[in-house]
């Protein structure tokens, strides 16, 4: 039990980005295909969620709201692949999103980009 998530592998940047694409990926895919429009706004409230959570535990002034803020871009970004951001890291996509390449099965986990 002590190698899946605990409460201090959530405080971290990994825990916590890890967790935002995990939950995204399971809730938009319990929406359907509407879901992959949502992912990335359901992404960004976890992460945020988290970030804020994380923020009202600790000990530090009310500047921690605003730190809290740009921690969840963070939790975000890492959650979202930054290494996808520029078009030349993305991969091809096909016109419509359902359609597969021949011989290919659906991925679960798709870019949101």
């Amino acid at each position: 039990m002590n190698d899946l998530f605990t409460f201090a592998a959530l405080g971290t940047l990994t825990g916590a980005s890890a967790v935002t694409l995990l939950a995204a990926n399971v809730i938009g895919g319990l929406i359907g295909p509407n879901g992959d429009k949502a992912r990335k706004w359901i992404a960004l409230g976890i992460a945020l969620a988290l970030s804020y959570v994380a923020a009202a535990f600790a000990d530090a002034g009310p500047e921690k709201w605003i730190v809290a803020f740009f921690n969840g871009l963070v939790i975000f970004s890492a959650a979202l692949g930054v290494n996808q951001l520029p078009p030349g890291n993305r991969q091809a996509t096909s016109a419509s999103p359902t359609q597969l390449a021949q011989g290919r099965e659906p991925r679960y986990i798709r870019s949101w980009v």
